[in-house]
């Protein structure tokens, strides 16, 4: 194998997205509908005999539990990497949403690289983490790695990858990542090509398992 696939996987529906918190890199577990997430998901790649050669996890607890389910279902190895963690939500860590704006005020302009909410990660903050995370995996050889990991990096892992920087004001794309969704990307390093096989794939989830209005950032 000469070429990468990454496999980028939001974990399963903590208690935090159920109950609309700031998550952050605070820790809520799993909900039951989560567990049930992952195994409807477990079920699509063991009928489609998809491979993992090694699960990369953020530490979190969501996304920790989300991919051991994995990694014993299929006996792909599982690490840890802490860059894989969510975004520092700063003031709003552990906030529910309907009370944010007792807690501070989105300005109506900022930049990449201010912080988020006075001390969290900004933008541009996240962005180099995510792209430090992909970077760190091809030093490794050529393989199918999946990476459990939070929608908030994710995203700006898919920006690393199309070679897209953070805007102001958080303009531009954004890439969606439901609960338990996941995208695909191949890099061949010889040539260096990266090609996208698919964004946001939820298709082993019904409709009620996901909120279309849910914030991109847990």
């Amino acid at each position: 194998m000469n070429f990468y696939t990454l496999i980028f996987l939001r974990h399963g529906e903590s208690v935090g997205n159920a109950e609309a918190y700031y998550q952050g890199q605070q820790e809520f577990p799993l909900t039951r509908r989560g567990r049930n997430q992952i195994k409807r998901l477990i079920s699509r790649w063991q009928v489609d005999g998809t491979r993992i050669d090694r699960i990369i996890t953020s530490p979190l607890v969501r996304a920790a539990d989300t991919a051991e389910m994995i990694s014993n279902a299929l006996g792909s190895p599982c690490e840890v990497d802490p860059d894989w963690r969510e975004r520092d939500m700063g003031l709003l860590t552990g906030v529910k949403r309907s009370s944010a704006e007792e807690i501070i005020q989105t300005p109506d302009f900022f930049t990449p690289y201010d912080n988020m909410a006075e001390t969290g990660e900004g933008n541009w903050a996240l962005y180099l983490r995510a792209g430090r995370a992909i970077h760190s995996i091809l030093q490794r050889p050529p393989a199918r790695y999946l990476i459990v990991s939070h929608g908030g990096i994710l995203n700006q892992a898919m920006h690393v990858v199309f070679g897209m920087t953070p805007q102001a004001s958080g303009q531009g794309v954004h890439f969606r990542f439901v609960n338990a969704a996941f995208a695909t990307v191949h890099y061949d390093p010889m040539k260096h090509k990266w090609v996208v096989w698919g964004l946001n794939d939820f298709t082993h989830l019904a409709v009620r398992d996901f909120d279309l209005d849910e914030d991109e950032e847990s």
